[in-house]
């Protein structure tokens, strides 16, 4: 995975099946390693900064989780409010400054291109956290990590992706990444809220067969897994258009009792209504273990961009 030294890691589509397998092997190996002890030395005397301009809680503390197991140290802004930002400091500055205290970044931001400008402005890795409604590719690995582990296969899958498929960053970064394995894709969305066109057209030029359709539960009678996604609330400008789509799609044991087989359960959390509690115990219901996931894989990238893996 040596190709990988000192680069950024900013879309889904940057990644080779080649790649994937490469950062599953990784990944798999820090999982197995942290079994037998708390933490490595891989990373020591690196630092990580993490710059997140919009709330978040799994990929933050995964990102720190994982340079520390690693050895390495963490630095972060803190809140927005008590940084420069507040006085009106670009972007560009601000990671400039942060460059020089930081070995790597990785930046989550609310504007759509906003990790390729940070990118672009620094000489150190940037690794993207999600920007906007664009990508957010290091949780596209940790879901592919995860379907691998719950399935056994990347081949000969049919997945079915639920919900805000237009803003859900998840689904623009894993859609790229399940290409590279011929997936059959259903995406399952009210009409407001369909995936991108310049996505599904991209897709179906590369010869992945793409079933769009506002039917969940036709699509998951025919799918090995769902991946859930929540109305995102903070992405409509007109709260109005957001009740009239906020609900659409629940995933609950009355559904599941209705699906008739057994059926693997992801969500890049936080769920809000999609996912009742009462699905938590189901056998397939992987996205607990989906999260904690998200620390192997994010040190198999650490390691990989500073050479280590």
């Amino acid at each position: 995975m040596g190709n990988f030294k000192g680069k950024d890691i900013l879309h889904g589509n940057q990644f080779s099946r080649k790649d994937i397998d490469g950062i599953i092997n990784v990944a798999s190996g820090f999982e197995k390693e942290l079994k037998k002890k708390d933490s490595l030395t891989l990373l020591r005397g690196k630092i990580l900064a993490t710059l997140f301009f919009e709330p978040s809680t799994r990929t933050r503390l995964s990102f720190e989780a994982a340079m520390q197991r690693l050895g390495g140290g963490v630095i972060g802004l803190g809140s927005v409010e008590s940084s420069s930002v507040a006085k009106g400091e670009t972007l560009a500055d601000t990671v400039r400054t942060v460059s020089q205290y930081a070995d790597a970044i990785v930046i989550r931001h609310p504007r759509t291109g906003s990790a390729k400008e940070a990118a672009d402005a620094v000489p150190i890795p940037v690794i993207n956290a999600g920007d906007g409604t664009g990508q957010h590719p290091t949780q596209a690995l940790l879901d592919i990590y995860t379907i691998k582990k719950e399935l056994g296969s990347l081949k000969n899958l049919t997945i079915s992706m639920v919900g805000d498929l237009k803003y859900g960053r998840t689904v623009h970064a894993l859609a790229e990444l399940l290409s590279l394995f011929q997936a059959r894709l259903y995406f399952v969305s009210p009409l407001a809220l369909r995936m991108p066109e310049e996505i599904t057209s991209g897709l179906r030029a590369k010869g992945i067969e793409v079933i769009e359709t506002e039917d969940m539960l036709k699509a998951a009678s025919g799918s090995h897994l769902i991946y859930m996604t929540r109305i995102q609330k903070e992405r409509f400008a007109d709260l109005s258009e957001y009740e009239k789509v906020k609900g659409s799609y629940v995933l609950n044991k009355a559904f599941l009792d209705r699906l008739k087989k057994k059926i693997t359960i992801l969500h890049p959390l936080p769920r809000i209504d999609e996912i009742s509690a009462d699905v938590d115990d189901y056998p397939g219901a992987a996205y607990f273990r989906q999260m904690r996931n998200g620390v192997f894989v994010r040190m198999a990238v650490l390691a990989m961009i500073f050479g280590k893996a």
